[in-house]
């Protein structure tokens, strides 16, 4: 039998994505909404308790009303908002970083995907923090270079339209009040005592992104020098499919430098450990729409479905 699926927000920027993942895939049946009835409740409430799965792809007070909306105590939902992520009852959808998270996942009825920047971030520092490696008083902070697809069909459009301002031609920095809204996940998700400091930089390339974490080594249990840390990678994530630790020194490819767009396109997610003994640069490299999006609620519902994880995605 067919899982029954519907969109929440087939429209926008992830909901257009998940809803192409599924297009050659035989055991998915697609609930669809008409274009004229999408923000029709009774419609919407109609289609979500029809479903198997429900994925909502809506802003958060959209998608709160949308999870209020279940009356079918089967439906399970995957949510990809920034509503959920640190609720009570709300699976965090990164399995990759415990067992308990994939297991949270796979008997879950209710699964936050991560947010974009959070994905990089927490991909680098929560293994750290849960191995005691990094002190939950650690003064962190991150950057994070990301495509214009981040900022939804409104910055796409502006990046797209001719005669656009000359300021997009270069790399922008924004959330410069230091309230990014996904500050609370990172905080929250690795156990940090303070929210990081993290600069966002939006750059002229449709998808794909780069978080990078820098580290005093000796504010570090026991001052690990990169190359100790990129063997501690290596060995936490050591059969993830999805996650890819890179050889230590394998920046020399690129000739030293990394790229924000390199992995447009693809579903998985690559570590880099690079510096110096006393101060090492973690960096996450990642498709923004990918492992950072679509991609993550894919992995998270073929994980609940129990079929192959990485059914439906380029990995």
């Amino acid at each position: 039998m067919k899982t029954k699926i519907f969109i929440d927000g087939s429209e926008g920027t992830t909901g257009l994505r998940i809803h192409e993942r599924f297009q050659n895939r035989d055991d998915i049946e697609l609930l669809t909404i008409s274009s004229e009835l999408r923000k029709d409740i009774n419609e919407r409430k109609r289609l979500i308790n029809e479903s198997d799965i429900t994925f909502t792809c809506l802003p958060d007070a959209a998608a709160i009303e949308s999870v209020s909306l279940v009356e079918n105590e089967k439906v399970r939902i995957i949510d990809s908002s920034t509503a959920h992520r640190t609720e009570e009852g709300w699976a965090y959808g990164f399995p990759e970083l415990s067992e308990k998270h994939r297991l949270a996942i796979q008997n879950g009825k209710r699964v936050a995907v991560p947010g974009c920047h959070a994905t990089g971030f927490i991909s680098l520092v929560y293994p750290l923090a849960a191995s005691g490696i990094l002190p939950s008083d650690y003064p962190v902070s991150a950057f994070s270079l990301t495509g214009y697809s981040g900022g939804g069909k409104k910055m796409i459009a502006e990046y797209e339209e001719g005669g656009r301002s000359q300021e997009y031609d270069a790399p922008r920095e924004y959330a410069l009040s230091q309230q990014h809204k996904h500050l609370k996940e990172m905080k929250n998700i690795v156990g940090l005592r303070k929210e990081p400091l993290f600069s966002p930089i939006v750059s002229d390339y449709y998808s794909g992104m780069l978080v990078s974490v820098p580290l005093y080594s000796e504010l570090l249990k026991d001052s690990p020098a990169p190359e100790k840390l990129q063997e501690f990678f290596a060995d936490y994530y050591a059969g993830q499919r999805f996650i890819r630790v890179m050889p230590y020194g394998a920046e020399a490819e690129s000739k030293g430098f990394l790229s924000g767009n390199t992995r447009s396109g693809w579903d998985g997610l690559e570590i880099y450990v690079t510096g110096n003994p006393e101060r090492i640069l973690l960096s996450a490299r990642f498709d923004n729409l990918g492992k950072g999006a679509s991609g993550a609620a894919i992995q998270c519902l073929n994980i609940m479905l129990g079929c192959e994880e990485d059914k439906g995605l380029n990995v």
